[in-house]
């Protein structure tokens, strides 16, 4: 058994989550539940995968070895039924740099990009700073949780609309998108020649009674006309590492593709996140599916909290992701009261709804992520705070 519930001291090693508290909220006294990694520590596994190639003592140029492709398409096809070819694999140091490099690679200035609002933040900005423009296909919310909406996205597709990115799992909202969902999606995106990039990021953490599908597994013409976006790092919690890789199966998008990163000579990983992931896909699934039992319970404690204990709140159920979207609507405040109200009053550091669009607004992002004492800790500071007001 693994240990989730002691808590480690992250302050004081340049930890974005914890050590800049004063600089982003104000204020150093907080819980930090926003930015998205855990505050558990990895699967011993890949902490001796680290220690053993730290004594080498040299750390030189590297490039992916047999071992980490196959550690890749090793993990794909066990978690994922994906089979994928050694061929198709490009590393690249995160999601975001190669969300950036494919709007660079697969479309013109000026072209525009489809996202589905509300959505993880940066969507926004890597549109925005390579001069494409952003469309906004937002979600419908019904019954508690986003649906896609078929007949708006139809209708804000025209010839300038060259790409779609995808959030799968869904970041705010935390669903996990059924095939029958994705399939009329890409069916609507391959009739009008829209590219799917697909930012599968959180694809392992899933919890139970739903499962994950790869876009590109669900049939050889989707797979054609999409590119797939992986990493370990939400997984196994080492985002600090630096490595992810870029799904293409479609030669002449990988041809492409390639050529754009390498302007930047971005092709050799960090040495230490190739052995990262090679552990963590070889010899950490133990861990992860303890993981995966301890973020469920965590979040069906916050759920049932927030229903029973704080009404004013409503919390979206997430099917996927250790992230919570909570509708803080019914305190009947303004975005900057809100932000205001739990920096100020409940001493919590949580991400804006509004930062993920419009649709966002009212709403809070919370990081279930740690400990169940942190997090039972945060909410009781809510409950109090509210009764207060």
């Amino acid at each position: 058994m693994y240990d989730f519930d002691s808590i480690v001291d992250r302050r004081n090693t340049s930890c974005l989550k914890w050590d800049s508290l004063g600089t982003l909220y104000g204020r150093e006294d907080l819980i930090p539940l926003w930015v998205a990694d855990m505050d558990f520590p990895a699967a011993k596994p890949i902490t001796e995968a680290l220690e053993r190639r730290a004594r080498h003592s040299i750390f030189g140029y590297t490039f992916p070895s047999d071992d980490y492709y196959n550690a890749v398409i090793g993990w794909m096809a066990r978690r994922h039924n994906f089979k994928v070819e050694r061929e198709w694999i490009t590393y690249t140091p995160g999601v975001v740099p190669a969300l950036s490099y494919c709007i660079r690679a697969f479309t013109e200035p000026g072209d525009k990009v489809i996202i589905q609002t509300p959505v993880y933040h940066p969507f926004y900005s890597v549109i925005r700073d390579n001069w494409r423009e952003i469309v906004r296909n937002p979600l419908k919310l019904e019954d508690g949780k986003y649906h896609m909406d078929y007949n708006d996205l139809m209708k804000k597709i025209d010839s300038r609309t060259k790409m779609l990115i995808l959030c799968s799992p869904h970041n705010p909202g935390g669903r996990v998108w059924k095939e029958e969902e994705l399939k009329e999606l890409a069916d609507i995106c391959i009739r009008n020649n829209i590219l799917i990039v697909s930012d599968e990021i959180h694809f392992d953490i899933v919890y139970s009674g739903n499962r994950h599908i790869v876009l590109g597994s669900i049939s050889d013409e989707i797979r054609d006309n999409c590119v797939v976006l992986t990493a370990p790092s939400k997984t196994f919690n080492i985002a600090g590492l630096q490595v992810s890789n870029v799904i293409i199966s479609n030669e002449e998008l990988r041809r492409k593709y390639r050529a754009e990163i390498n302007k930047d000579h971005v092709s050799t990983p960090n040495i230490f996140g190739g052995e990262a992931l090679i552990a963590a896909y070889n010899e950490s699934e133990e861990w992860l599916d303890e993981l995966l039992e301890y973020l469920e319970c965590n979040r069906d404690f916050f759920i049932d909290y927030i229903n029973k204990r704080i009404p004013k709140l409503k919390a979206m159920k997430p099917e996927g992701t250790y992230l919570i979207w909570v509708d803080c609507r019914g305190l009947n405040m303004s975005p900057d009261e809100l932000k205001d109200f739990f920096v100020n009053k409940c001493q919590l550091a949580l991400n804006d709804g509004g930062m993920f669009g419009e649709e966002g607004k009212g709403f809070m992002r919370f990081n279930i992520g740690c400990p169940r004492s942190l997090l039972k800790e945060a909410l009781e500071r809510i409950e109090k705070a509210i009764d207060m007001v």
